[in-house]
């Protein structure tokens, strides 16, 4: 029997006062554009305070979509953003994270199908693919084929 090989274990990195981020693996500072590269790549990092020791991952990453966003390389619709935050405080917030890691998941496996030789028609059958749900390209339908329309406010004209 085959096993396979452990995952290597996360590059940590520090962040500092001053913005700079620090790779303790490399040993030299780095920049988001850096970790964006380590995320295409697969490789797992965890970023923290450098003084509280805080893990603030989740905020390093929000920041490189914000700058990816910024460089003209717009992935998230206008409309999906609004809904977005209009789920905080709500109590769908709860239900939000798992939708989304689903549809994530789904489309992970539908690149892959892709990438395999399925083309397109893979991709499209991802489970979340827009599409599927007779989408006009703002996200709304995909939303709503899971999660209800707050107040039940429909899609404005």
């Amino acid at each position: 029997m085959s096993e396979e090989a452990p995952a290597p274990s996360p590059v940590i990195v520090k962040k500092y006062a001053n913005r700079r981020l620090y790779n303790t693996e490399s040993s030299s500072y780095i920049t988001l554009d850096n970790l964006a590269e380590m995320v295409r790549h697969d490789r797992d990092f965890v970023v923290y305070d450098a003084k509280s020791g805080e893990d603030i991952t989740r905020s390093v990453l929000t920041q490189i979509i914000v700058e990816e966003e910024g460089k003209g390389r717009a992935m998230l619709p206008t409309n999906f953003l609004r809904q977005l935050i209009g789920f905080y405080g709500d109590n769908m917030q709860s239900v939000v994270p798992r939708y989304l890691e689903f549809c994530q998941t789904a489309g992970n496996h539908a690149r892959r199908d892709a990438k395999d030789g399925g083309g397109l028609h893979a991709a499209r059958n991802g489970g979340c693919w827009p599409q599927e749900h007779g989408d006009d390209g703002t996200g709304d339908d995909a939303v709503h084929a899971i999660l209800p329309r707050r107040g039940g406010q429909g899609r404005r004209g």
